[in-house]
């Protein structure tokens, strides 16, 4: 089985197994916690407000529901065009959410726009939303073909942001920070998938900021440790 193929089916395991979770705490919700512990929560919009029928995820219209509904932050994707132009898209194509047979790799950023103009650019999301509501911004694992390019690219999109104050940057796969020099290892969080100790060790190691995971992953003791240490949890 090819690297590509094992991905992908981890990927449909791991999809499979937290929508059951969700479904199942949804049935039999846990206890809300108590107004002590809520007050430092923060409501983050993962991927905007959308139903991928009316509203598709990550479009300007996802994200302006949820700003509008008054959320702290917007979680997206970014993935890179030939033209390696940044855009927001989670999938590596355009098939699962508007039904266009095409890849986001193998496309301009002009060819993108013209054969699916929800797609918005980074640089759009950052001009629309920056500074007011905080970017959780997911780099996708896919191949870099010029890393320090890439790396310029979002510096000069992010700098008129503050690190950690106005955006974060979080990947499934921690290796992908390592060419991203324009922001320090603080505003850096990995998202565990069903490793959180072992990227808690990790996020204390590097000095990142906190640790992401799904809510059924993070245990309390995940959080405590990550809380003692003074980082954030993000689930």
């Amino acid at each position: 089985m090819g690297a590509t193929m094992a991905m992908h089916l981890l990927d449909r395991v791991e999809n499979a197994l937290t929508a059951l979770m969700d479904t199942i705490f949804a049935r039999w919700p846990r206890p809300c916690p108590d107004a002590g512990r809520l007050k430092h929560c923060r409501i983050v919009a993962h991927r905007g407000a959308h139903d991928n029928r009316l509203t598709f995820e990550n479009t300007l219209a996802a994200f302006d529901a949820a700003v509008a509904a008054g959320v702290w932050g917007i979680e997206f994707d970014v993935r890179w065009t030939e033209d390696l132009q940044p855009v927001v898209i989670h999938d590596a194509g355009l098939q699962r959410v508007f039904g266009v047979p095409l890849t986001v790799a193998e496309v301009t950023r002009a060819e993108l726009r013209q054969r699916c103009p929800h797609v918005p650019s980074l640089s759009e999301v950052i001009r629309r939303y920056g500074g007011k509501a905080h970017l959780m911004v997911e780099i996708k694992q896919e191949p870099a073909p010029d890393p320090a390019r890439q790396n310029r690219v979002l510096g000069e999109l992010f700098s008129g942001l503050t690190p950690g104050q106005d955006f974060h940057l979080i990947s499934l796969a921690p290796h992908l920070f390592r060419p991203l020099t324009f922001a320090p290892k603080s505003a850096l969080v990995p998202i565990a998938r069903w490793n959180p100790g072992t990227f808690g060790r990790l996020a204390a190691h590097e000095g990142y900021g906190g640790l992401a995971g799904h809510y059924a992953v993070v245990g309390r003791s995940d959080i405590a440790q990550q809380h003692a240490a003074g980082r954030k949890v993000g689930t």
